[in-house]
């Protein structure tokens, strides 16, 4: 099912016990039957994407309005397919209301993250960026290289050299379970897999520790949620399925890789996975984002996002949205509840390649890629309501970005100096 959930510590029984209470709760909906409801919830036709009820321990909860985009607090979540993670979850900051983003943001100036003791005026070829699980670590691509920051010490001789590709990397992320894993592909047509812990050789630089060749070059990544499969797109619109679960990064044994197919006739973007792992979310040259079950990746939906070619999704962290970018530079957001697109964000130009939400999914924004049409700046839109809560000025067009995955801290890439971190230090 499509939850509204990353993590749950809680067992099955005190779920169920905790859904009963607080649908009878007079702060919550009032039902005969809540049972009887959420049967009829389970039974939509659209059976995977039946929203769980916001729950937390010894704490009642109102329905997120849009008056006030971050009125939910940062409850634990009921995910009854969400993968044990090996790591332990860290501590997130305390929500920041819309009213206050703006007054918040004010007169922040980014860290600077550059390669060059002086950094050129001319901004870095920076392709794409990745937070990792936790935010210990941020990960650039830039050419044939990939480097491992850390926000802590924004010194490149801090910082870690990932040496492997050979030509352009396209797209890099980092395994949700084990942290210091880490995936790249690109044009040389592989995927390679990489463990930053083991630690740099001479010079700050690592080489793979295991790699697969997909065929043709590489255009993008999505590690599954249970850190078990790896879901590569070729430039060929083939898109390969990688089993990943070989053990420890480290080890001698290859990886498996399943058949390729392609998803129609329609060039395929980008793809995602839901927040449970249980689909998958591809975008289309059409405009279309087809709602894919994992791993049969049998169609069970189609939304029909865009005028132009959709070129990025993303599943909130919370459940709620399912936001889409287009080439006819718009940003979709679609309930997953009722499956309608609830709002449009309008206020950017060219189209939209890269969207990221805030780790709690209260807000939005996005970037153009390698589109050289698009407009300056950033612009901060409140999920719920649709819109901009503010705007961070930039000098280039920005083509990548990404929240940080516990606090209010935004990377992005595309203007001069390097990759910049706004919030980076702070109690955000």
């Amino acid at each position: 099912m499509l939850y509204k959930s990353k993590v749950s510590r809680w067992n099955e029984d005190e779920a169920w016990s905790s859904l009963k209470s607080d649908c009878e709760s007079k702060t919550s909906v009032k039902l005969q039957n809540p049972f009887a409801h959420f049967t009829t919830i389970l039974s939509r036709h659209f059976r995977h994407f039946a929203p769980f009820p916001s729950l937390s321990p010894n704490r009642s909860h109102t329905k997120r309005t849009e008056a006030d985009c971050s009125s939910a607090p940062f409850a634990t979540r009921i995910d009854a397919h969400n993968p044990t993670s090996t790591m332990p979850a860290p501590a997130r900051s305390r929500p920041l209301k819309k009213d206050f983003f703006s007054q918040t943001f004010k007169g922040q100036k980014p860290v600077v993250f550059s390669e060059n003791a002086r950094p050129s005026t001319i901004p870095p070829h920076i392709r794409h960026l990745a937070w990792s699980s936790t935010g210990a670590a941020l990960a650039t691509t830039s050419g044939s290289k990939v480097r491992i920051w850390n926000p802590d010490r924004p010194n490149v001789k801090s910082s870690q050299e990932l040496l492997g590709h050979v030509g352009s990397v396209e797209k890099l992320v980092w395994n949700p379970t084990r942290e210091g894993e880490i995936a790249t592909t690109g044009n040389d047509g592989t995927v390679k897999l990489w463990d930053v812990r083991v630690g740099p050789g001479a010079h700050n630089k690592a080489v793979p520790v295991k790699e697969i060749a997909l065929g043709d070059g590489g255009l993008f990544l999505a590690w599954s949620p249970t850190g078990q499969h790896l879901v590569a797109g070729r430039r060929d619109d083939v898109i390969v399925p990688i089993d990943v679960r070989m053990g420890a990064m480290g080890n001698t044994e290859d990886l498996t890789m399943q058949e390729g197919r392609k998803l129609g006739s329609a060039q395929t973007n980008q793809m995602a996975f839901s927040n449970s792992g249980r689909e998958v979310f591809a975008t289309t040259g059409e405009g279309t984002v087809k709602v894919l079950d994992w791993p049969s990746m049998t169609l069970l939906h189609t939304l029909n996002a865009h005028t132009s070619a959709a070129y990025s999704v993303q599943h909130s962290p919370n459940g709620d949205f399912v936001a889409v970018g287009g080439g006819d530079s718009l940003v979709t957001l679609w309930d997953t509840t009722d499956w309608v697109c609830k709002h449009t964000l309008s206020n950017m130009t060219g189209s939209i390649h890269c969207l990221s939400f805030s780790f709690d999914g209260t807000y939005i924004c996005g970037a153009h890629g390698m589109d050289k049409d698009g407009d300056k700046g950033i612009h901060v839109a409140c999920a719920q309501t649709g819109e901009t809560v503010h705007t961070f000025d930039t000098t280039h067009i920005i083509n990548v970005l990404a929240w940080h995955p516990l606090r209010y801290w935004l990377a992005y890439a595309g203007d001069t100096g390097g990759v910049k971190v706004i919030g980076l230090g702070s109690n955000l």
